[in-house]
């Protein structure tokens, strides 16, 4: 399966303004892609890239006063399978998780772990280890919780997704990875392209939220938003919450006033190459 990936985002900026935008696909996928990613900034402007501590790839640049315009258009070969499943994967001791991903199970902006304990302990205690415990959380999230896009605001943690019962896709997954690291699961925040491939049409793209998880050795992505594997999925960056892999970070004002993204399947044509890099993906 052959991906088209992209978008088209533009502030007004009133004054001079340095800027971090995670817009890139995450290292992990770059060898997937049949073209360049590259982020465009129109005016251009110099801009640098580097990993930061999460192993996302990072552009930073100061722009200038006035309207400036962040684009990209790529295309990502996908095996086309529903995000892999395995019911029999274990949790991993709290002794024996690596070093740098102790900080998944801790407190982070949005997910306030330290005040879950006993609340996930009530809720998921019966519930057999590893995976089955993890996709039960999933399932009281997506059953307790409504989306809605007018109940979002920027400040929500999971605390207040708990007591609401009300938000978007990523209160969904941080209220879930809560959960997860009170019951001593590494659970981490996910962020990238999701498009309405093999589902129903869900109107207007838009950057989707999911988390992953330590299990067996290797992190396995859930959506506790739409709580069933789903196809497609392109990551772009993890962190311990969305505080982490903020699309773009102005350190100033920054008014937006366009933003649309673009991830729509297209037909394995375009050259041979890129048909046979699509066919050749296994994971």
């Amino acid at each position: 399966m052959l991906i088209r990936l992209g978008y088209d985002i533009q502030f007004d900026l009133p004054a001079i303004t340095p800027m971090v935008a995670l817009l890139h696909i995450h290292p992990s996928r770059e060898p997937d892609l049949l073209e360049p990613d590259v982020l465009q900034i129109d005016p251009p402007i110099d801009a640098t890239e580097y990993i930061d501590g999460f192993g996302n790839r990072c552009t930073r640049f100061v722009a200038q006063p006035g309207r400036i315009r962040l684009s990209n258009s790529t295309l990502i070969a996908d095996s086309g399978l529903p995000d892999e499943v395995n019911e029999h994967a274990r949790e991993v001791p709290v002794g024996d998780v690596p070093d740098n991903f102790l900080c998944y199970l801790l407190n982070s902006r949005y997910c306030e772990v330290d005040r879950f304990s006993s609340i996930a302990f009530d809720l998921f205690g019966h519930v057999s280890p590893g995976w089955a415990r993890v996709q039960a959380i999933c399932s009281w999230v997506n059953t307790k919780v409504r989306f809605s896009y007018p109940h979002a605001r920027p400040t929500k943690s999971a605390l207040d997704v708990y007591t609401e019962r009300i938000g978007v896709c990523r209160d969904f997954q941080h209220l879930a990875i809560t959960f997860c690291r009170a019951m001593n699961i590494p659970a981490r925040y996910a962020t990238g392209y999701l498009g309405d491939i093999g589902v129903p049409y869900g109107g207007p793209m838009d950057f989707s939220a999911w988390f992953e998880v330590y299990l067996e050795d290797r992190w396995w992505t859930f959506d506790a938003r739409h709580n069933t594997p789903r196809i497609g999925r392109v990551l772009m960056a993890v962190g311990r919450d969305a505080s982490d892999v903020a699309i773009t970070t102005s350190f100033g004002e920054a008014n937006l006033k366009h933003f649309s993204v673009v991830t729509d399947q297209v037909q394995a044509d375009a050259t041979e190459e890129a048909v046979a890099a699509a066919s050749s993906i296994g994971r």
